[in-house]
């Protein structure tokens, strides 16, 4: 009798990260958006890097743990609605089995099938009324929502990690470097982590890539426009 093999640390890792996907691009475009536009508005008026560093740190910690409670909750609730409505679904054709058939076949009689087949299927499903809910399903084309998919605490310890990392990425330079550089850094840095974002977003939903790319820089450009107009604003 052979052995089942159990899937890899690295493989089960791997298989994470895809099922998390749109929730660690989301992740990082929202850290290096949002802390890059923080660091600029305070970089404008700030005179050292240190207290560039402390808002930057600090918004990007608060903004991570911010962003996986949100997330969290936000799956909890979706996952709830979809059980509700599934049992839902179940008791209405628990109630009326005949209705719910004829309901089904209703809709079947327009698609084309030919009676025989017709016939097959209203027999089929008299037989096992609650399998309507899984060919419902299936004719209307639904698969389960990537939301809906894997573990909770995987898809917002992938958001709140990514979130962070991004985050941290204007913020870090301000660490290393004399203040004037550190500027400069945090645009460079900022903008290559986009870029590669960009280039992510694009493999993954088969988009065109220059598009892409420039979309997610817009957006980064966006938010340290109005960072730093607001620096000069308050801070003078």
């Amino acid at each position: 009798m052979s052995e089942v093999t159990r899937p890899t640390f690295l493989y089960r890792i791997k298989e994470s990260l895809r099922g998390s996907a749109g929730d660690i691009v989301y992740g990082m475009e929202d850290g290096a958006v949002s802390i890059f536009g923080l660091v600029l508005g305070v970089a404008v008026g700030a005179q050292s890097g240190s207290a560039v560093f402390l808002a930057g740190a600090t918004g990007a910690i608060a903004a991570s743990v911010s962003m996986m409670a949100g997330l969290y909750l936000d799956l909890e609730s979706e996952r709830d609605e979809a059980r509700v409505e599934a049992k839902q679904r179940e008791a209405e054709i628990r109630r009326d089995p005949d209705h719910a058939v004829n309901e089904l076949m209703g809709v079947l009689q327009g698609t084309g099938l030919s009676s025989t087949c017709l016939d097959t299927i209203r027999t089929d499903i008299q037989a096992n009324p609650l399998a309507i809910c899984t060919f419902e399903d299936a004719v209307a084309g639904e698969e389960t929502p990537a939301s809906q998919k894997g573990s909770l605490l995987a898809q917002t310890g992938w958001m709140g990690i990514t979130d962070l990392a991004a985050g941290l990425t204007p913020v870090i330079p301000f660490v290393f470097l004399p203040f004037a550089e550190a500027r400069i850094t945090c645009i460079l840095g900022t903008a290559t982590l986009l870029i590669l974002l960009g280039l992510y977003r694009a493999r993954i939903g088969k988009r065109a890539v220059g598009r892409t790319v420039m979309e997610t820089l817009a957006i980064a450009t966006a938010a340290a426009i109005a960072g730093v107009l607001i620096g000069f604003l308050i801070g003078g």
